[in-house]
């Protein structure tokens, strides 16, 4: 099948084979796609290796055979995007979520469409804490996993601001015990749920939610972009 002028971001690349590299893309109207970029790791490539580093927002001209694509042309779609410290690391934050997340060649335009929008957060310098939780959040709905952040899960109630809750995967927000230290306010969960950025400690909480979830998802596994960042937040 062929596909023109498909926009797509750049998730990650690496070497294939001796001339060529193996790109993962997120496409707006095919969801995830591995493509095969033949030829462009030699010294006089038509396609310089530039257009294909993370985060660039391009528009492909492809040929789709089974689980893989080739790659018959790529121009920008936009200005180069260049995401350094901080916002680099939460980048490629996105890009792992993305590809342990998601199954190729399953359309997802909302997911596109968050994906950008996170995207010019972070390039425009906005607070990256909140910016990946919301992006967690609103990407796990759009793969059908979506958070049950404003209803108490045993007793069908409203959540109550002023109770602390847990946040159980699989079934969602349940009266806390006393002294449990995965506890969250109920008024951060509702914050949460109504887009509003919570305090520091509300942020801290939620973050510990977020990856607790994000590895229920994951069978139990972990990305590795946790390390990377626990390690750089530990050397500051």
């Amino acid at each position: 099948m062929r596909i023109e002028q498909q926009p797509a971001y750049v998730l990650h690349a690496r070497p294939y084979r001796e001339t060529s590299m193996l790109v993962e893309c997120l496409t707006r109207d095919h969801g995830r796609i591995g493509v095969v970029a033949r030829g462009v790791r030699r010294e006089r490539a038509r396609l310089q290796r530039a257009q294909l580093e993370p985060f660039q927002h391009l528009s492909l001209d492809l040929v789709l055979k089974g689980e893989l694509a080739t790659l018959r042309g790529a121009e920008f779609a936009g200005p180069a995007t260049r995401l350094t410290g901080d916002a680099g690391l939460a980048g490629l934050y996105l890009n792992e979520l993305i590809v342990r997340l998601t199954g190729r060649q399953d359309p997802n335009p909302e997911l596109f469409d968050l994906y950008a929008g996170t995207l010019a957060r972070l390039s425009a310098g906005e607070p990256l804490a909140w910016s990946l939780r919301r992006f967690e959040r609103d990407m796990l709905d759009s793969i059908g996993y979506a958070l049950q952040l404003d209803i108490d899960a045993e007793q069908g109630e409203p959540i109550d601001p002023e109770t602390s809750y847990r946040y159980a995967p699989g079934t969602g927000s349940i009266a806390a015990r006393p002294g449990d230290r995965e506890a969250i306010r109920g008024g951060d969960l509702l914050a949460f749920a109504a887009d509003r950025c919570p305090d520091t400690a509300g942020l801290v909480a939620l973050r510990r939610l977020m990856r607790q979830v994000i590895a229920f998802h994951l069978g139990g596994g972990e990305l590795r972009a946790w390390r990377v960042l626990g390690a750089a937040m530990t050397r500051r």
